[in-house]
């Protein structure tokens, strides 16, 4: 049976529901501190974690090519009713390169606040622009202060209830992970109303390479002989934010009818 437009629409909303339900469902969940011990913990030119510190300035130069874009009139490879949602994508990444070389010259809980807090706002912006290409314009617009409202508010918790000793981090847990689990499923059953979705599926796949890079930090570590699997991590997560970039550029709008067959 073919999904109408609502009933698909409705499943999206349906897997959030259960999702959130079961999160809560678990206990709260403490940073492990354990975590701020990186592999590669070498002072160079007097800067603590060298490679980890600037293995986030790509991440800069990413964000401010994106503000660049834009910055041009009219965006070519993207929708113009969405321009918001793309400018706090590459707020957040230039606020992330300065953020996380901050936390990583000073690895602890309060500095983890300043890394955490700018990837919220690059990544809820893409999620309201991904909703407004492929869902709808109006309803991927009316989501970005929600999403990023939400966003920011998870990081805050988090940090709120580390200070009282009660770390509970599965609402920034839900914020990063849910979106991830959706955005393939809204790919397959919508169509975008842009062409070459498989910048998207590029984007994803740079975020998926750098979450395994920051799980196997000491591994590959060892294995390549000083080149840590988080610095790794920086570069691959700055390469899905230059993907989005070649997007931009490269897309064109693809005319109404043809989405709607394909949605």
């Amino acid at each position: 049976m073919k999904l109408t437009h609502r009933r698909k629409v409705a499943l999206i909303v349906g897997i959030a529901a259960l999702a959130m339900a079961i999160t809560f469902v678990f206990p709260p969940l403490a940073q492990d501190l354990h975590y701020h011990d990186f592999a590669d913990g070498r002072e160079i030119l007097g800067i603590p974690n060298f490679w980890n510190v600037v293995s986030n300035f790509p991440f800069v130069f990413v964000g401010l090519l994106g503000l660049h874009e834009m910055a041009g009139a009219p965006l070519k490879g993207a929708l113009s009713e969405l321009r918001l949602s793309y400018l706090y994508v590459f707020l957040g990444l230039l606020l992330v390169g300065i953020g996380s070389s901050y936390y990583h010259a000073h690895p602890s809980n309060a500095t983890l606040l300043w890394d955490r807090m700018p990837l919220t706002i690059a990544f809820m912006g893409f999620v309201s622009a991904l909703v407004g290409e492929h869902v709808s314009i109006p309803v991927g617009r009316r989501l970005l202060w929600p999403l990023l409202a939400v966003g920011l508010a998870s990081v805050i918790y988090w940090y709120a209830t580390e200070t009282i000793g009660r770390g509970d981090l599965r609402l920034y847990f839900l914020v990063q992970f849910l979106p991830m689990g959706l955005i393939p499923l809204i790919l397959l059953l919508f169509g975008s109303r842009l062409s070459k979705s498989g910048y998207i599926w590029a984007v994803l796949g740079a975020y998926t390479v750098a979450k395994i890079l920051e799980l196997e930090d000491r591994a590959v570590f060892d294995m390549l002989g000083g080149i840590s699997g988080h610095s790794l991590k920086h570069l691959a997560a700055a390469l899905g934010g230059y993907i989005i970039v070649a997007a931009l550029r490269n897309r064109r709008p693809i005319e109404p009818a043809l989405v709607a067959g394909r949605a």
